[in-house]
């Protein structure tokens, strides 16, 4: 991206450093070499910490051995960033670990000299009350710029009261915890902010805490609980999002008292993160977006060198921040994968994601890098907080020197005069911010389309609001007597005239798209804005979902028509309105479902709520729903759209149903094994050696959308469990996974916040309804092979035909396939199955009668259920001598499997699965649209070729010899 290499070796010319750098050599020329010799790379935590110990150790008091070891440190950064070309990243760590050590030392001074006067703060249990000094910004992210302030927030753990100290038996000196800290925190900025003779270590900014600069310097977690739940604004939802505890150690990762600071985190996480799709904190950051660039402007009026500020104007370091924290916060609620603090670290995950393009990412990254670098340099120059270029010539040639720019003998063709290493510096930059400002600006956009309010006629009008009889007349015939409808609901009436405003603009926009769509697609019709303002009405109070609609006006167009194709979607969003955001996703009409990428993504989203202590059950079950409501949704949308055939929709959905069931079982049995007292009880092991087996539409890869599971659980009882933990009282393996299938079924069943995932039907276990939840594989085996007395019926050895392992215990997959084929190659009489198969389909034929002038596709003499009864009994009937019709590879396959065994004529296999594939089109068809599976009339003419073909076939193989 750009003309030179900003990680390359550095040349001999960026030796020469700067002001301040020579400044700290001459001043503390000993004490520079005995560091430089002590760490001769980029100083770490340990070296800070060791370089405090020896400047104390040699007779500098503490506020001293701070500011010079700040000074110390700095210089040591300079040398490496300017000589050896030390990456930015570990540049700054070391700042951030430089403000760490310090805190946490001043910290310990300052509560030391309070406990000698008031003693310890303890809450009502007699417990010490610990401080959190929280970074925010940079230093939250671990990004601490080189002269950067830091920005903190200084919070309490609980209210009490001192201990006092004891003069000649006498407690004096009681006081609040609040004064108490308030008294830390004033003693923490003396030893940090304080400027001396040796400068200071931190300047310190507490303009972010509760109610800025007008709250207390410190606040209690209660305090900061109601402040969030009352007064919290959005923008500092994206300042707590880079929140985290810096001082003192023992709180942080690895320290005695981590666990009891996690309490802040679960605090924090959702006021910053909320559960919804989270449109709405786009005006909020433009808004503050606006003021920074304001405030920018106003100081750079007439003075153009203010202009060049690399990290507050047009194209500057803060609004890659604040792209990558939008995005973060818009969606880091549903997917906390993407939370972190770090901004480099965000963009991968944000790409993962497919929430920003990769090249885009990319580009961004070397950007911030390229912008953090040059900060650096400014800063090096004088040691001020500034993000300002210098404006001297000298200064701005020893930073493009530092970053090893050599002037050019002579320029490019199209710019012979910029061959100075400052022009090609100068050049970069532009580029840069170009570059971010235009990527920001496009995430940013007001979501105007150049339409008037009611995006039909009067273009240019002032904004009306939904219910203005004005607004109305503006609209086309076609849909105004059903907006009006709408507008005159009382929920409708109640709403604020921002949000009248805001729905008159989405309808306007909507009818626009669907009576005139820009495209060359055939207008969708006022059917699309019927069903899209139906679709509107339940979620008129869930601003985000409207908002997303108002920011991304590319998801209305493509809700629109998605509504406009086919009925059955509106139904599936009104259940699941939060899969709308999949619209968003470029890669929607993308490739299939990846059952791969699937489970990838879910264990790292657990994996991310294990690690914020998040990933407890009600999370997990509703990560496991949105998660697959999204991917039932993206296969909707490409089979609407015609993308993909009815024969993948039923693969897709199928491979979903089975990753689905897998990682359930997985988080589940983890659960179980959680719970006080189950670990230990439990016989059967760390993992849980259990096998879901699918029937029906499962087992056959048919699945269609809302179809129930027809699942069995057997369990194998002869896997080793030496790692369990069995003791004379421990319960059979049987009762631990009957146990464990009822919660497996609780998982997957369960309605919450988020939807539900499958209606679960285990009758066709053995027994039945009357049998136990779940079977050990021998019970089950002998069961199938007729063993004993208790025995498979022969419709339960129909059902077996479409069986298969679906998810569990991998060593049970081939054990099952190993029944299941000897179950369907057994000889069987053919004459004695022909009768019983003929007698089940007539039961079923009788439960769901049609009348004589219509045809049902399923149910019907000559439908769905005749071939599938078909195949069923050509695999048990002949399995044993052609053992190619065991496999279950599906009804269209397998009829031209037997019809090439010369078990059916020839042409009439194929032929009836021709019929099979148009009759399922048909009532996948219809159910998409809402329609009446049984045909009569001129819809049925078309179907009279296939019914035949259908016919034929059962005729071919059940007619009486």
């Amino acid at each position: 991206m750009f003309d030179f290499d900003h990680d390359a070796v550095p040349s001999p010319a960026r030796a020469n450093h700067s002001r301040y750098v020579q400044r700290i050599r001459r001043r503390y020329e000993t004490e520079c070499a005995a560091f430089l010799a002590a760490c001769p790379g980029v100083p770490r935590s340990a070296d800070i910490r060791a370089l405090i110990e020896r400047l104390q150790a040699h007779g500098r008091p503490l506020p001293s051995a701070l500011r010079v070891a700040r000074q110390l440190v700095m210089e040591r950064l300079a040398t490496q960033d300017v000589e050896a070309g030390a990456a930015m990243s570990a540049v700054t760590l070391a700042m951030t670990e430089l403000a760490e050590v310090t805190l946490d030392a001043a910290l310990a001074q300052a509560e030391a000299e309070l406990d000698e006067r008031h003693g310890a703060p303890l809450n009502e249990a007699g417990q010490r009350i610990d401080l959190w000094v929280v970074g925010m910004g940079k230093l939250g992210g671990r990004e601490l710029n080189v002269s950067s302030d830091i920005d903190l927030i200084y919070v309490y753990e609980d209210d009490g009261m001192t201990a006092g100290v004891n003069d000649q038996g006498i407690v004096k000196g009681k006081i609040t915890a609040h004064e108490y800290f308030s008294q830390v925190v004033r003693k923490i900025s003396g030893l940090i902010d304080d400027t001396t003779e040796d400068g200071f270590v931190f300047r310190v900014d507490l303009a972010l805490r509760p109610n800025g600069n007008s709250g207390p310097p410190v606040v209690s977690m209660a305090m900061l609980e109601e402040y969030f739940l009352v007064q919290g604004r959005e923008w500092e939802r994206f300042a707590w999002l880079k929140s985290r505890i810096v001082a003192p150690r023992r709180s942080m990762p690895g320290g005695d008292h981590h666990t009891r600071a996690l309490a802040l985190r679960d605090l924090v996480m959702p006021f910053v993160y909320r559960r919804y799709l989270d449109y709405g904190v786009f005006e909020g950051l433009r808004q503050l977006h606006r003021k920074i660039r304001d405030e920018a402007n106003r100081r750079a009026a007439g003075r153009p060198e203010r202009a060049n500020d690399v990290k507050l104007s047009r194209g500057g370091i803060r609004e890659i921040e604040f792209t990558v924290q939008l995005l973060q916060v818009v969606r880091g609620g549903q997917f906390p994968e993407i939370r972190t603090r770090s901004t480099l670290k965000a963009l991968p995950r944000l790409v993962a994601r497919g929430l920003i393009p990769p090249d885009t990412a990319d580009k961004l990254a070397q950007c911030y890098i390229f912008l953090r670098r040059i900060e650096h340099r400014i800063q090096f120059l004088d040691d001020q907080q500034t993000h300002l270029l210098p404006t001297a010539d000298e200064d701005l040639a020893w930073i493009a020197a530092s970053l090893g720019l050599t002037d050019r003998e002579k320029g490019p063709p199209e710019r012979p005069d910029c061959i100075s290493a400052t022009c090609r510096m100068l050049d970069a930059l532009c580029r840069v911010r170009e570059l971010v400002a235009t990527e920001f600006d496009a995430l940013l956009h007001d979501g105007r389309d150049g339409g008037g309010a009611s995006g039909c006629k009067g273009c240019g009008a002032p904004p009306l609001p939904i219910d203005s009889e004005d607004y109305l007349a503006r609209l086309p015939l076609e849909v105004c007597s059903h907006v009006r409808r709408f507008a005159e609901q009382p929920k409708v009436a109640m709403l604020s005239d921002a949000a009248k405003l805001r729905l008159a603009k989405l309808v306007g926009r909507a009818t626009r798209l669907a009576l005139a769509p820009a495209s060359e697609q055939e207008p969708l019709g006022p059917d699309a804005v019927m069903r899209f303002m139906d679709w509107l009405s339940p979620l008129l109070r869930r601003d985000s979902y409207l908002a997303l609609l108002v920011e991304r006006p590319e998801v209305l167009q493509r809700l629109l028509r998605l509504l406009g194709l086919a009925k059955w979607p509106m139904r599936y969003l009104l259940r699941h309105p939060g899969v709308i955001d999949e619209l968003a996703d470029p890669r929607l009409m993308e490739g299939r479902f990846d059952a791969e990428a699937y489970l990838r993504e879910l264990q790292e989203r657990h994996d991310a709520l294990t690690r914020a202590g998040q990933a407890d059950e009600e999370a997990l079950l509703d990560t496991l729903r949105r998660a697959h409501h999204a991917e039932v949704f993206r296969t909707l949308v490409r089979d609407v759209e015609g993308l993909i055939t009815v024969e993948q929709v039923a693969d897709d959905l199928s491979a979903l149903a089975d990753a689905t069931l897998h990682i359930t079982l997985q988080w589940a049995w983890s659960h179980l094994q959680q719970r006080p007292g189950k670990q230990a009880a439990y016989a059967v092991g760390r993992q849980p050696h259990v096998a879901v087996i699918a029937y029906g539409k499962l087992g056959g890869k048919e699945l269609g959308y809302g179809s129930d599971l027809d699942v069995v659980f057997v369990f194998d009882e002869t896997q080793d469990t030496e790692d369990s933990q069995a003791g004379p009282d421990t319960p059979s393996a049987i009762d631990a996974y009957l146990a464990f299938a009822r919660k497996y079924i609780n998982w997957l069943t369960l309605h919450t916040a988020a939807g539900e995932l499958f209606e679960i039907d285990t009758a066709l276990r053995p027994n039945g309804n009357s049998g136990l939840l779940v079977s050990s594989y021998m019970a089950f085996d002998d069961y199938q092979r007729q063993r004993g007395s208790n025995t498979a019926w022969t419709w339960e050895h129909q059902a077996l035909t479409r069986a298969r392992w679906c998810a569990g215990e991998p060593a049970l997959a081939a054990r099952f396939e190993s029944t299941r084929r000897a179950v369907l190659s057994t000889p069987r009489d053919a004459a004695a199955l022909r009768d019983e198969v003929v007698t089940m389909r007539e039961r079923l034929r009788e439960a769901h009668p049609c009348p004589a002038d219509q045809f049902d596709v399923k149910h019907c003499s000559g439908g769905m259920i005749d071939i599938e009864f078909t195949v069923q009994y050509l695999v048990l009937a002949h399995s044993h001598a052609h053992p190619e019709l065991m496999d279950n590879v599906g009804n269209i396959a397998l009829l031209l499997r037997a019809e090439q065994a010369g078990l059916l004529p020839s042409g009439v296999g194929a032929a009836a699965g021709q019929a099979y594939r148009e009759l399922r089109r048909i009532q996948h068809r219809a159910r998409l649209n809402e329609a009446p599976t049984r045909l009569s009339g001129d819809k049925l003419t078309p179907l009279i070729p296939h019914r035949q073909a259908v016919l034929q076939l059962w005729h071919t193989v059940f007619a009486p010899c």
